[in-house]
């Protein structure tokens, strides 16, 4: 595939920062609105009810192995950017057919988490507005577009609107803390877990839907004008901004709003009506806004470059290829995306799917396919170096938290089954891709292209990354 050749001579000419790619913030932008989404509008009193206060402990454990998780993708990117993403990490590490299940696991969760992330954005405008379940849909349906609309103008418009919106969301959230800590009473930790400590594991199997993004930056790593610099200090800006809002708003659910956090569905909006009372409506309604928009604006521009670039290594139609290069509008993976989405949404508005459902899935999805890419960076990194020991480390408690996924597996089983069946057959199909598995050569540190494996009847110069 020229285009990941075309990508790594693009980023490389680009380290220099004279490139018209993104910065330093915009990236940090991109980054803590993909991380810092719309599940902690409602998760909160979803792990509440699982674990009660010991929820707690979820959050934190998780944030803890964030670290790894986000620095092993951060150095992968760096080393190799690729539209490809954890697809790309996975076929040098394990070959094509590993790659193509990588891949199905991440295009595919997005009709799930797009709809539920929207739906629960809806609920929230539509409860600061006084309105009922319609008010509630068209809000949902009014995210999902924009933020496709947002992907169709470009990433680096889209780049912006975030990077603003995201300022505007901590600040929202920082004063939703502020004004309700008075209120905060230490009797509402007790009993700290009221069903067992075991239950912290199905809570934070249910919360890694607030932690999944850094596998979705990183199919937007070629778009960055230094990532060699720039991904790893977005990275650390990231977890700084998204543990202080996440520890702090969750701690303050708990001890302000103590045994009603469980059953509540709106659990930021109380606690900003703690604090403000009837002022607090207009601002519940553009945090729900903006935590829902950010989160699926980054999936959709990562997964619609992934989509393009499955399409091109022939394990999706090629119709799907359309305007995969750097800088350019994916088209028709992003409207094969926003099909899917929108039949998914549908279906939710026709109560054919619940909002768990949808949750659960696309959290069982995201946790395997970050397994996936971390099982990979064991065999792409250095060994024996802190980031090598970091995501073997991580690779371990994502293999856990996948278990404590329940029937939610399913989905990633399905979409695996696919990826080996159908989406092989769309390759057999293909001009110049072979059907055998290539087998993954030794990958020094560098990662250089040369190393890259080249698909029968082309020319080195097209060699697929």
């Amino acid at each position: 595939m020229n285009r990941g050749v075309e990508n790594i001579n693009s980023s490389s000419a680009g380290s220099g920062g004279g490139g018209k790619g993104l910065g330093l913030f915009r990236a940090t932008g991109i980054y803590v609105g993909t991380i810092l989404g719309s599940g902690v509008l409602v998760l909160p009193a979803i792990a509440a009810k699982e674990a009660g206060p010991a929820s707690l402990l979820a959050w934190a454990l998780l944030l803890v192995f964030c670290a790894p998780v986000a620095f092993s993708f951060a150095e992968m990117s760096r080393q190799q950017p690729d539209s490809g993403g954890i697809a790309h990490f996975v076929k040098r590490a394990f070959g094509r057919r590993a790659s193509a299940v990588a891949g199905y696991l991440f295009y595919f969760s997005i009709p799930f988490g797009a709809p539920a992330t929207a739906v629960i954005g809806g609920n929230y405008i539509a409860h600061a507005l006084g309105g009922g379940r319609e008010t509630a849909v068209l809000a949902a349906a009014a995210i999902l577009l924009a933020a496709f609309a947002s992907n169709a103008v470009g990433i680096r418009m889209s780049s912006r609107i975030q990077l603003a919106l995201m300022v505007l969301l901590v600040g929202l959230l920082a004063l939703a803390v502020a004004l309700a800590a008075p209120h905060a009473k230490a009797e509402n930790f007790q009993p700290f877990a009221p069903h067992g400590y075991w239950a912290v594991g199905g809570a934070a199997s249910l919360l890694f839907f607030c932690f999944a993004g850094w596998e979705a930056v990183s199919h937007l790593a070629g778009e960055f004008q230094n990532p060699g610099r720039d991904l790893r200090r977005a990275t650390w800006l990231t977890l700084v901004v998204v543990g202080t809002v996440y520890i702090g708003v969750v701690a303050a659910s708990v001890a302000v709003l103590g045994p009603q956090l469980p059953g509540t569905a709106v659990p930021i909006a109380e606690l900003l009506e703690t604090g403000l009372g009837s002022l607090a409506d207009p601002l519940t309604a553009v945090a729900a806004a903006v935590l829902t928009f950010g989160p699926i604006n980054t999936f959709v521009a990562g997964a619609s470059r992934l989509g393009s670039t499955l399409a091109s290594d022939g394990v999706l139609p090629q119709a799907l290829a359309r305007g995969g290069g750097r800088g350019q509008v994916p088209t028709g993976s992003l409207a094969a995306l926003a099909v899917l989405t929108l039949l998914s949404f549908a279906a939710a508005v026709a109560g054919l799917a619940d909002m768990q459902f949808q949750i659960g899935a696309a959290s069982a999805c995201f946790t395997a396919v970050t397994a996936f890419g971390l099982a990979a960076g064991i065999r792409l990194l250095q060994p024996r170096t802190a980031a090598w020991y970091g995501v073997i480390v991580a690779a371990a408690v994502m293999v856990v938290v996948l278990l404590f996924s329940g029937w939610a597996l399913v989905v990633p089983l399905v979409l695996a089954a696919a990826a080996v069946g159908v989406g092989m057959s769309f390759g057999r199909r293909s001009v110049g891709i072979p059907t055998p598995e290539t087998t993954p050569e030794p990958v020094p540190d560098a990662m250089p292209a040369a190393v890259l494996p080249v698909p029968a009847g082309q020319p080195p110069a097209a060699a697929h990354p």
